[in-house]
């Protein structure tokens, strides 16, 4: 695979979501040859490139997420850095957990934790939708998944899972907030599941994680602890599409009303995970040498798919760049098109199995955001896509009548 130019690794906090299209523009979509961390790369993008990536036998992952992320936002021996049998496996668990009739009473906890925090809310000065709503998540599966309340301090417990996400892709005071706060959930969470199996196994998720065996052994308890997280943290990572919510309601508020309907609620629902810049790009190493649109791809060499390019490619969606719910109207999501969350079967391949819960949670509480009777004060609503993940910058705040 031939290289291009310097590598660009230092270009990515600058550029942030518009790093991978920039790159394929300048290729008019075809493959881009180029070095991440002094490693030769490739990025691709578009439902082809989305179905090659998630083709069995093609991607792995093990030793293709770097450390620094490993660190933060997934955790080391986590289900996202496992291939063949392993993650197999391990999925099977996360299927079983995730993608059922527990999806529905998860997201019916969420939204009764939500009204009774819109409550307090109610008549006083402005809260920050952002902070708030973690808290509200996180308390909310937390509590779903069995973690004791002693563990669940609405504060500690979302300012924790939200470090995590919001550290990940960057140096400085927010990475280093990152690694301690997973490295405190971990050890304390570690502990956790030794006490849990000295009983027997129960119905709730933390039950079924601490006893689960893959080929009859289980889980060192600090792996078990990270899997854990890993069904709360990407929960509470849904508040940062709650807030790009609101904010697709403040600059078109005519959609508010429609909400109440819940077809054109899920369509809002997509719109919102493929308008808003979320997860910017998904990496994996080829597991053989691969051939790719004319591009030779050797073994062990860096695939990256552009995911914000896809969602903003004029050849996938019409008028890419405009807010518009009624595209999904009636219309059935392609597993390699709609991708924030990976693509193909969640089941199976690496698609997230949590993405139910995602877009359950969103729903929930969109819904209610167009009911409930509030306003945005003077602030900052702007969206800076070099900052990696992206966030509405004041919060929003809201102030609830």
């Amino acid at each position: 695979m031939a290289t291009v130019g310097l590598d660009q690794t230092l270009a990515i906090p600058i550029k942030g979501y518009s790093w991978l299209p920039d790159l394929r523009r300048r290729t008019h979509g075809q493959p881009a040859t180029i070095r991440v961390l002094g490693r030769p790369a490739v990025a691709i993008g578009g439902p082809t490139a989305a179905e090659f990536f998630y083709t069995a036998g093609n991607i792995e992952r093990h030793g293709a997420i770097p450390g620094p992320v490993l660190d933060t936002l997934f955790g080391r021996g986590a289900v996202h850095t496992l291939d063949g049998r392993a993650h197999e496996l391990r999925k099977a668990l996360f299927v079983a957990l995730l993608l059922g009739n527990g999806v529905d009473t998860l997201a019916k906890h969420v939204g009764e934790a939500f009204d009774e925090a819109a409550d307090r809310w109610r008549g006083g000065p402005s809260v920050d939708l952002f902070d708030e709503t973690a808290k509200v998540i996180s308390e909310a599966v937390g509590r779903w998944v069995g973690v004791p309340r002693e563990e669940r301090d609405p504060d500690a417990l979302a300012s924790d899972m939200v470090a995590m996400v919001d550290g990940f892709a960057t140096a400085g005071p927010r990475h280093a907030r990152a690694r301690l706060a997973r490295r405190r959930r971990e050890h304390r969470w570690a502990r956790l599941i030794e006490e849990v199996r000295r009983d027997e196994p129960g119905p709730s998720p933390l039950s079924a994680i601490a006893h689960h065996t893959a080929d009859g052994y289980l889980m060192d308890a600090r792996t078990a602890a990270v899997e854990v997280i890993n069904i709360i943290r990407p929960a509470t990572a849904v508040t940062y599409l709650i807030a790009f919510a609101a904010h697709a309601l403040e600059r078109q508020p005519r959609i508010r009303a429609r909400l109440a309907d819940d077809r054109y609620a899920l369509a809002f629902v997509h719109e919102v995970r493929r308008f808003y810049p979320f997860v910017p790009f998904l990496g994996g190493r080829a597991a053989r040498d691969l051939y790719f649109q004319r591009t030779d791809i050797p073994r062990g060499g860096l695939v990256l798919l552009d995911v914000y390019g896809q969602h903003h490619d004029e050849r996938v969606w019409p008028e890419p760049y405009v807010f518009r719910p009624e595209r999904f109207v009636d219309r059935p999501v392609g597993e390699f098109e709609l991708i924030p969350q990976g693509g193909g079967d969640p089941r199976t391949g690496h698609r997230c199995p949590g993405e139910q819960i995602t877009v359950a949670v969103l729903q929930t509480i969109a819904q209610r955001l167009a009911r409930l009777e509030y306003y945005l004060p003077p602030q900052d609503l702007s969206i800076d896509l070099s900052r990696i993940p992206a966030r509405v910058a004041d919060g929003p705040r809201i102030v609830v009548g």
